[in-house]
């Protein structure tokens, strides 16, 4: 499998460190330098004069960009909200749906930490229950919709499950989901972290009760760009972090406007979203999803291990890789051989424990470059090959 084209100039658009090969857009992002400069233009306008700032069209610009951003995804409009991430918007979410004693919120073992961290802790204040619907890793879409299925009991107020997954990298079918679910009379969310910018997307035609995701992953827009979206039914469930000015209006402006907040990232996200249908949309997410794969098969053939079982989750530009059996088994394992390879490669990767195996992901993104897969591949084996001997020595 060859290597896409390199988009010409694409990396001179980023301000990446070029001693870092930097193979985890994924987790963080990373802001374009248009991008970063329309956000400074816009504090700058904010501290000249902060009065005119935030009481002079402010809510009718922030609307301005709700309207976009919604467009851009094929989503209602009047059923969004400009949120700060994901996990902020589950939060909202799961509060609307106010799971009681002796109910059950559906996630599986895919799902995303701090979702997991904030569903067990709404459960516990609820005296519901967590329920995790393991899916293997090479499930069919009809696996997956029927382990889902087969989870709901009368008790399910809720199933949460990714578009995309974080961890192991694999596209979910969530519009099938959603159907079957809605039969069996169970609301969903969607956990959309990853598919703005990366997937061609149709909200509408996904229909989930909830919909929530970030735009500064993959969309380029500033950090702190989310958005929800909800069903028709569930928007005056949907209550505010806080009480602010713009709380009796009610959903969405309750939940976007807080006070002395900063605006900036958000009013600068339709200028992430120009970027890349300037790029080209196609031709970023061909290159993208190629780069990945490409990444993947000489990183997995450094190693030694198979990857045929994995999921093929055509056009995600994330890739995992598995590591040896005894390596990463635990987060703190894996976040010390992040942090290991960082240091000793010059690579940012991500390293995920799921089901105690450690997997490595990597993404591709239009400042990459098939060399820096490359000397990922060969530097490596000799790292782990490193870190293997000095934990049979101790």
């Amino acid at each position: 499998m060859p290597p896409p084209s390199p988009l010409p100039g694409a990396r001179l658009l980023f301000s990446i460190d070029p001693s870092v090969s930097y193979l985890n857009h994924g987790s963080f992002g990373a802001v374009p330098v248009p991008v970063q400069r329309a956000q400074q233009r816009l504090r700058d306008e904010m501290e000249t004069n902060p009065h005119r700032f935030f009481a002079v069209g402010l809510l009718d610009r922030v609307g301005h960009v709700r309207r976009h951003l919604a467009a851009f995804l094929g989503a209602d409009p009047q059923g969004c909200a400009l949120v700060r991430n994901v996990t902020a918007g589950v939060a909202l979410a799961v509060e609307a749906v106010a799971p009681g004693a002796g109910d059950e919120i559906l996630v599986t073992d895919h799902g995303y930490g701090a979702v997991a961290m904030e569903v067990a802790r709404r459960c516990r204040e609820a005296g519901a229950a967590a329920v995790t619907v393991p899916v293997p890793l090479d499930a069919s879409d009809d696996e997956t919709v029927a382990a889902l299925r087969a989870a709901v009991t009368n008790r399910t107020r809720l199933a949460i499950v990714d578009h995309v997954s974080s961890a192991t990298a694999r596209l979910f079918p969530v519009g099938r989901i959603v159907a079957a679910l809605r039969e069996a009379g169970v609301p969903t969310l969607v956990d959309g972290a990853h598919a703005p910018g990366m997937l061609p997307l149709s909200l509408d035609t996904v229909d989930a009760d909830f919909w929530v995701g970030n735009l500064h992953k993959w969309a380029f827009a500033p950090r702190g760009t989310g958005l929800l979206c909800v069903a028709p039914r569930w928007r005056d469930s949907i209550r505010p972090p806080a009480v602010s000015w713009q709380h009796d209006v009610g959903y969405p402006l309750a939940v976007e406007f807080q006070g002395t907040d900063d605006y900036t990232a958000w009013l600068a996200a339709p200028v992430g979203v120009y970027m890349l249908r300037t790029l080209g949309m196609d031709t970023v997410r061909a290159h993208n999803v190629g780069l990945a794969a490409y990444g993947q098969q000489i990183v997995a053939s450094a190693l030694g291990v198979d990857i045929a079982a994995l999921p093929a989750s055509p056009g995600v530009s994330m890739r995992v890789v598995p590591l040896p059996a005894d390596l990463a088994t635990t987060m703190a394992e894996a976040t010390a051989l992040r942090l290991l390879i960082a240091e000793k490669l010059g690579i940012e990767v991500a390293v995920n424990a799921w089901r105690r195996r450690g997997y490595l992901r990597l993404s591709g993104q239009v400042y990459n470059r098939a060399e820096e897969y490359e000397r990922l591949a060969d530097q490596l084996p000799v790292l782990l090959a490193a870190v293997r001997a000095r934990a049979a020595g101790a």
